[in-house]
């Protein structure tokens, strides 16, 4: 038995907003979105019905969003969990701090780049969701 990737199914109120703020903020591509268990194609006008569920990727990294409503429904265990959490979802990068300047003024940054004493170039920031993304890279490539 092998275990061969992650891919985090993040709880959301817009699944809309959570791909505009990957898409334009962190350059990744929208793969999938879902409406009413059907495939959708690109994102909904505005006044249209919302999103249940999309997926996005960059590189190796990909996240799913879904609407809080869709998931509830589907696991009825994450009714009444608040949206964010008490983790980081810890993605290794090139340019540390390229992407730190990039995001001045557009991101919640909570914690700018900094060189951890385990090696680590890392930059915190928080998505429109209210989940942590650390992002990071091997010291010495900076």
């Amino acid at each position: 038995m092998s275990f061969n990737k992650l891919t985090p199914n993040l709880m959301v109120e817009d699944v809309a907003q959570s791909v505009i703020f990957y898409r334009d903020l962190l350059g990744f591509e929208l793969l999938m979105a879902m409406r009413d268990e059907r495939p959708f194609d690109g994102l909904p006008a505005a006044g249209d019905k919302p999103l249940d569920w999309a997926m996005v990727q960059r590189d190796q990294v990909a996240f799913m969003f879904q609407r809080r409503d869709s998931l509830s429904e589907e696991i009825p265990a994450l009714a009444g969990c608040e949206i964010g959490a008490s983790l980081t979802l810890y993605m290794e990068v090139d340019g540390v701090d390229a992407l730190h300047q990039s995001l001045q003024g557009e991101a919640d940054i909570i914690r700018p780049p900094q060189t951890t004493f385990y090696g680590r170039r890392e930059l915190y920031l928080r998505d429109c969701n209210g989940y942590i993304l650390a992002l990071t890279e091997d010291a010495e490539s900076h």
